[in-house]
């Protein structure tokens, strides 16, 4: 059992090397994202939603094909990955790299590494049912993605779109202020009073 430990945290500090290695001329723009995304000023879950709110209003406007819209997004990434790891160290100043900044990139990749691992695990246990349950996971799946359709049927695609985006970058903001603990917690002692109240009346 601990040699299996030791042999899964030495691939989860390899990956995470490999990945910093990769991302080392992302660095300085991984790390002013990842400013913004925890908030760490308080203007900028505004300004976060303001540039998605004009990327979707710009998107309604144009109303671009599905293949424009496809070839224009890859189009933007190509040149993102050519012109990123050129102008960084220009803008922000590689000089100013500092061991903090090391440390909370290696953070940063090492997450990016554990929550690829979760979603690959959870894929996997999606097959295991499979196998060893097929008929609770053919039920489970024909229910989700009905739910799903029927969420699709009554929302606008672009405007379920724009929900799903927003709640997606301001996740890390909620989660680092607490706000979604908070919440969660509220959530939860109501579901107890409810239960309880029930439980009462049947007696």
């Amino acid at each position: 059992m601990a040699e299996g430990d030791n042999n899964s945290v030495y691939q989860l500090a390899a990956e995470t090397a490999s990945l910093e290695e990769h991302l080392q001329g992302w660095g300085e723009v991984i790390l002013m994202t990842d400013k913004v995304l925890r908030w760490e000023r308080a203007w900028f879950p505004l300004a976060l939603m303001s540039v998605v709110s004009f990327s979707f209003l710009m998107i309604y406007y144009l109303d671009p094909s599905v293949l424009s819209g496809v070839s224009c997004f890859v189009m933007f990434l190509c040149l993102a990955d050519y012109l990123v790891p050129a102008l960084a160290p220009r803008i922000f100043g590689s000089n100013k790299w500092t061991t903090e900044q090391q440390q909370r990139f290696h953070e940063i990749c090492s997450n990016l590494v554990k929550s690829r691992r979760r979603i690959v695990g959870w894929w996997k246990r999606l097959f295991t049912l499979k196998e060893e349950k097929p008929k609770m996971y053919f039920m489970t799946m024909l229910f989700s993605l009905a739910v799903v359709a029927w969420i699709g049927q009554q929302v606008h695609n672009l405007f379920l779109t724009y929900l799903i985006v927003s709640f997606m970058l301001l996740f890390p903001g909620l989660n680092q202020h607490g706000i979604i603990t908070k919440y969660v917690g509220m959530a939860k002692r109501e579901i107890n009073k409810l239960l309880k109240h029930k439980e009462k009346k049947n007696e």
